[in-house]
């Protein structure tokens, strides 16, 4: 019988991103018991990546009009990129943080396994377009916050799948429409597929949050503030997808929240 969490770290390590969602993909954890126990020294030069792409500060990154078909495939890298990203983080989440329950392990290797699909997904539209990923640059905000928050997993689901992630609701439906606009029938279907397993994504890591902070005997909604203010966390801007946070186990107090600190910056 495997063991989960080192196979997450094996893959983890994988530089091309192709190869690293086919065996991701591929992998059956039938037999592979998760180990909670176990901890395992962090190898250097995590996660394994590609030379390209090249890696700049978000400002740095070109607004492209996805009326031209450079534009259109400017921004179908962008979230191919997204996806690569979110691979990584899933695989991370699995090996990285040992003395959760078991099924924590499992989720999150589930959500491996749908990260790796989207990215498939986008990057075979994108070589349709005949463009490959590495073609633009990207930037590396996800990893960066994973890389803070590598020392406490209640931080980790505070501030990647239920902050970075959770962007990805709220700015889904505007980008699919942007797409629909440009004729791209075929990338508004696949952003379909990514908003539906996202809600799940999030939920998933709100349902770890809440397990942890009541074992820290912590309210979610101060906890949360407390986190975002430490690891220096991006101030979330509205508009809001609020029926998929909804569904994605964010409560009215937690919304309410979000809509005043959004409102506060905005003012």
């Amino acid at each position: 019988m495997n063991s989960l969490r080192p196979e997450c770290l094996r893959l983890l390590q994988i530089s091309a991103p192709q190869d690293k969602a086919a065996r991701v993909r591929a992998m059956s954890t039938d037999r592979c018991a998760p180990d909670a126990a176990e901890t395992f020294p962090e190898p250097p030069g995590l996660p394994g990546r590609p030379e390209r792409p090249l890696l700049v500060q978000p400002a740095q990154l070109k607004t492209r009009a996805v009326g031209t078909l450079e534009g259109r495939a400017g921004l179908i890298h962008a979230l191919t990129h997204i996806e690569a990203n979110a691979i990584n983080l899933a695989l991370d989440m699995v090996w990285r943080f040992a003395g959760m329950p078991d099924d924590f392990y499992r989720d999150w290797w589930r959500v491996a396994q749908e990260e790796a699909l989207h990215f498939e997904l986008l990057n075979a539209h994108l070589n349709q377009m005949e463009f490959a990923y590495g073609d633009f640059p990207a930037h590396d905000g996800l990893w960066d916050m994973a890389e803070r928050t590598k020392n406490d997993v209640l931080a980790r689901l505070a501030l990647v799948p239920r902050t970075l992630e959770a962007r990805g609701l709220d700015a889904t439906p505007a980008v699919r429409n942007r797409l629909v606009s440009a004729g791209d029938h075929g990338a508004a279907k696949i952003l379909d597929i990514i908003l539906r397993d996202e809600i799940g994504h999030v939920a998933i890591g709100n349902r770890w949050y809440r397990f942890l902070c009541a074992a820290r005997q912590l309210d979610p909604i101060s906890a949360y503030a407390e986190l975002a203010l430490l690891y220096q966390a991006p101030t979330l801007k509205g508009p809001f997808n609020l029926d998929a946070r909804r569904a994605a186990g964010f409560t009215e107090a937690e919304l309410s929240a979000l809509s005043a600190q959004a409102s506060v910056t905005a003012a």
